[in-house]
């Protein structure tokens, strides 16, 4: 009698962790759906619950970023945050709204940062580890793309390098 209640206390088992799980997936779509919850992703991580839950407490804030095509989204990021940490925030947002629009699209973000620059009231946000406070930027604060083209410190072209494979064998013998 005792191997028939571990057996039904094992298919309890299992069907309640089955039953939990179910129940805290259907809360969570339940609560996504929640007009107030509009600005929290459809498949939140970890660190995108804290940070809304920062900017709610006001230790994290909402910048405004502008696009050149004139369009603009809202990223959240702490108030402690460099410009990479913006910049992550740029490439997240955007990789979700064009997968909800279009599906699934590549961009080349090496390609972005290498012709564009973030400014902010002119001033070009330009060193990664700079934090965002240093260059002014606060809550509520705007922020836009502008054309950037990294100059050559000669202005000549750099010349090219010949790879000598054997270069490094001569000298050892």
């Amino acid at each position: 009698m005792e191997s028939g209640v571990k057996e039904e206390g094992k298919v309890l088992g299992y069907n309640s962790k089955k039953v939990k799980k179910v129940a805290i997936l259907s809360t969570l779509a339940a609560l996504l759906d929640d007009p107030i919850l509009a600005d929290v992703p459809k498949k939140p991580s970890l660190s995108d619950v804290d940070t809304l839950i920062n900017l709610e407490l006001g230790s994290a804030m909402c910048i405004s970023i502008f696009r050149l095509d004139g369009t603009s989204f809202d990223v959240a990021v702490m108030n402690s945050a460099t410009v990479k940490d913006l910049k992550l925030a740029i490439k997240k947002k955007v990789i979700e709204l064009e997968q909800s629009k279009m599906g699934h699209r590549h961009i080349s973000w090496r390609h972005v940062w290498a012709n564009f620059c973030l400014a902010h009231h002119n001033g070009k946000l330009l060193d990664d580890d700079t934090a965002l406070h240093d260059f002014g930027v606060r809550n509520n604060s705007q922020v836009h793309f502008l054309p950037y083209v990294v100059s050559k410190g000669s202005g000549r072209h750099s010349k090219r390098r010949k790879h000598r494979f054997f270069h490094g064998l001569s000298k050892l013998s």
